[in-house]
């Protein structure tokens, strides 16, 4: 059994991380919503998984189910791999339009450009984090060592 100083400070972690989780999804949410990023379906990929994030919390206030937990769990691998697709997007766009202005470009100095173009190419590294923050809320919750606890 765990003793209660560790469940207090498991506690207040999980609850730390969690109101990191929420400032970061609402923050980066609103950045998204004035940046204008729902132009085309890619741009609107992590608005959406924003809102179910959000979304899977409040359900988990009224509905305090493991399977929340495991959905939410699901819902940050998709943070974690969209954030990835981000990253590939930002990059290759300003990759493409480096080489339209300057066709020579290659290697190290193409990829330097890029990095500093237009489109912030390292933003989307936001929706990772927001993702791994996520997961390390779920880390041995206690309604998912109960569910284990009961199937065993």
């Amino acid at each position: 059994m765990m003793s209660d100083s560790k469940r207090d400070s498991g506690t207040i972690l999980r609850r730390g991380l969690l109101l990191i989780f929420v400032l970061g999804t609402v923050g980066l949410g609103t950045e998204l919503l004035l940046l204008d990023h729902f132009e085309e379906w890619r741009q609107q990929v992590p608005l959406v998984l924003l809102v179910l994030g959000l979304v899977l919390l409040a359900v988990r206030l009224f509905y305090r189910s493991a399977i929340i937990l495991r959905l939410f769990r699901w819902t940050m691998l998709a943070f974690v791999l969209g954030g990835i697709v981000g990253l590939w997007f930002h990059l290759s766009s300003n990759m493409e339009f480096e080489l339209e202005m300057y066709p020579t470009l290659t290697g190290l100095e193409l990829l330097s450009k890029a990095l500093g173009g237009a489109m912030p190419a390292l933003a989307p590294g936001a929706l990772v984090q927001l993702g791994l923050i996520g997961f390390l809320y779920t880390y041995q919750h206690p309604a998912l060592i109960r569910e284990q606890t009961k199937e065993n």
